[in-house]
């Protein structure tokens, strides 16, 4: 299966073609989803039990499976959290598999989780958090919310008054679906506290306030989020962080999209108080322009996460002998196999600076700005709310739900945009409204215009 051939040899080169091809085009046809009816009727029987070949199946993928996905990185792709991997932190990833490295432990993937470590201070530094503090990559901000979360429930049940516990945490009504799902995963309970926009210290205090006397015993944490993937809402991280200090909680904070902003000048300040977390969750495959999938999970104290998540087992055992000492990725978070998912975010900030990652994350916050005026400026258009970090959310008046299902669908047929409705809360009911969120700073205003035309 590894003998090397001349086929094996010519399928390289075409995949690297294809790769450099792919890296180097300046533009992207948006490709749309098809049933698997319809793949299947394309492509046939793939595995074999001769196999179909290499060329045979890349063919396929080329002409039949590829068009099928939609890009993250297509500038008027604007929905959900999109993605913008620089080239050279796509042309790293592919270093990274070719390299076969595993990334759990020091002494099989030093190389790779030095240069991971590299990448991991800086964004530390952006957070302002104190000396020591440190963190490590994950699959994503689930995996890191969860790693976090673990890590402090089992920092709360060292008091053995607490281990039959079944812990409580409190996030906001606009907290990331990944903290529902996480709080299962850990089981614990997870209250929401239905606040204004976003979640204050007075929010927090009166939700405290108002829990039974088993509640508050149960009560271990609070998470916060930077940056809601709905609106961009930050929440008010540094009143949250006194009310936690004043309550002996873990305060959290899920920054996953938004934490790429810590790197703008321009918005840096809304931040305050994310330096007092316990824990921080940053996706840079979101915001700081790394392939998926790539999260990570900072500790203000990395060895409460060690003590929560290090893995015992005697074939493991000599990672952890005085001749492998170093930075050890498993022990921090879920997993314990893992790839250096950070090395192609390592070369990327390698290759074009900080200021490089600066000037881009402020373009997106520019685009919102300038969405924002065209769609006050729009007769037809309205701003539910003003832009936030990367966020806009509008409205196209006298719009039902099902337009903006139909708008949606129409243009990702036509292969022109993907932007995808959302809710936002009006009084007492949930209004369905359209919604931009800017990654990409290739995206132009040329761009946002003809999205907005379409409305028309």
């Amino acid at each position: 299966m590894h003998k090397i051939d001349l086929n094996l040899i010519e399928m390289t080169l075409d995949i690297m073609k294809y790769a450099i091809g792919r890296i180097s085009a300046t533009e992207h046809t948006i490709g749309k989803p098809k049933k698997e009816s319809e793949l299947k009727s394309l492509v046939g029987e793939t595995i074999t039990a001769k196999g179909i070949g290499g060329e045979y199946a890349f063919n396929l993928w080329k002409d039949h499976l590829a068009t099928a996905n939609v890009p993250v990185d297509h500038p008027r792709n604007l929905a959900f959290v999109p993605a913008s991997p620089t080239k050279a932190a796509i042309m790293f990833d592919l270093v990274t598999s070719a390299s076969s490295i595993h990334g759990a432990y020091w002494m099989e993937g030093a190389g790779g989780i030095f240069c991971e470590n590299e990448a991991m201070k800086w964004i530390v530094s952006l957070t302002g958090m104190p000396e020591g503090s440190f963190g490590v990559f994950t699959s994503g901000g689930t995996a890191a919310n969860l790693s976090a979360i673990v890590t402090a429930r089992e920092h709360w049940r060292e008091n053995p008054e607490y281990q039959r516990e079944k812990g409580l945490i409190i996030t906001s009504i606009g907290a990331h679906s990944s903290i529902k799902a996480m709080a299962k995963v850990a089981d614990v309970d997870i209250l929401l506290v239905d606040s204004e926009e976003r979640l204050t210290g007075e929010d927090l205090k009166s939700q405290i306030q108002n829990l039974t006397v088993h509640e508050r015993k149960r009560l271990f944490a609070v998470v916060a989020t930077a940056g809601t993937t709905n609106a961009g809402i930050i929440d008010d991280l540094d009143d949250i962080a006194t009310v936690c200090q004043q309550e002996n909680l873990w305060f959290h904070v899920d920054a996953a999209y938004g934490g790429g902003a810590l790197v703008a000048d321009s918005v840096r300040h809304l931040f305050n108080g994310i330096e007092k977390a316990d824990s921080v969750t940053i996706d840079p495959h979101k915001w700081m322009f790394s392939p998926y999938d790539c999260g990570a999970v900072i500790y203000k104290e990395p060895e409460l996460a060690k003590n929560a998540h290090s893995q015992q087992g005697s074939y493991l055992d000599i990672f952890k002998d005085e001749g492998a000492h170093g930075f050890n990725p498993t022990d921090y978070q879920i997993q314990l196999t893992r790839r250096v998912r950070g090395l192609p975010l390592w070369f990327s900030l390698a290759t074009h600076g900080t200021d490089r990652y600066k000037e881009a994350v402020e373009r997106g916050i520019e685009l919102a700005q300038i969405a924002g005026r065209m769609i006050t400026a729009h007769p037809d258009l309205e701003l539910v709310r003003e832009p936030s970090l990367s966020c806009v959310l509008y409205r196209r008046k006298g719009w039902q739900p099902e337009d903006y299902t139909e708008w949606t669908y129409e243009n990702h047929r036509k292969g022109f945009a993907l932007v995808t409705p959302t809710k936002w809360k009006n009084g007492d009911t949930f209004e369905t409204v359209s919604r931009f969120c800017f990654i990409n700073p290739d995206t132009t205003e040329r761009d946002i215009e003809m999205i907005l035309e379409s409305m028309v």
